[in-house]
């Protein structure tokens, strides 16, 4: 079991530091889509299905409460908290339309669609995104696998080049916090 839990340390480790070579200018351009967005009276809609979803909630969360410093709210919100609104439109309309529709209703030119998906292939995603395109929106992806569908449509893609979802998911929520702290300390000048 040792073997086992230090292997996962291990594989989980190394792909973040592949991840960081391969996507630290990428990680950069969309710190600086947030911050632009932010300085413009926009914000940052995120949105993701299992894990995406508690992914999308918590960098929500981290900008709306605070990250590492004591700040003022930042503008963010995630798609995937308000089951009456998830569950009525997967009801009325279709599933697949969970997350277009509240872009629709939720969104405006200039605003940051952020959508996290480990297959890039969900449909409920993939439909945000070209919605949110439509509307103007600034649209960032982070994915996994070869970055699916989602790679080929979005602005700025994160995409961790793997097939296995829990180590696709540690690195997205690591890549979340670093972008937190990252825009954290260019708004607000702290470390």
């Amino acid at each position: 079991m040792e073997e086992m839990i230090i292997r996962s340390f291990r594989d989980s480790a190394d792909l973040k530091l592949r991840f960081a070579e391969e996507n630290a200018a990428g990680i950069i351009s969309v710190v600086e889509v947030i911050i632009d967005a932010i300085k413009k009276g926009n914000k940052i809609i995120l949105f993701g299905n299992g894990g995406s979803a508690a992914d999308a909630q918590h960098i929500a969360a981290e900008f709306v409460n605070r990250f590492l410093i004591d700040r003022g709210p930042l503008p963010a919100l995630a798609l995937t908290t308000d089951t009456s609104i998830i569950t009525s439109i997967g009801n009325d309309m279709d599933f697949s339309h969970v997350f277009s529709r509240q872009i629709e209703a939720l969104g405006k030119k200039g605003d940051v669609a952020f959508g996290i998906s480990t297959s890039g292939n969900s449909l409920n995603v993939i439909k945000a995104f070209q919605v949110a395109i439509e509307m103007g929106m600034k649209t960032v992806g982070m994915t996994g696998n070869d970055g699916g569908k989602v790679g080929s449509i979005v602005s700025h893609l994160l995409n961790v080049v793997s097939k296995s979802v829990p180590r696709i998911q540690e690195v997205h929520i690591t890549t979340g916090h670093i972008i937190c702290e990252m825009v954290d300390s260019l708004l607000f000048k702290k470390r």
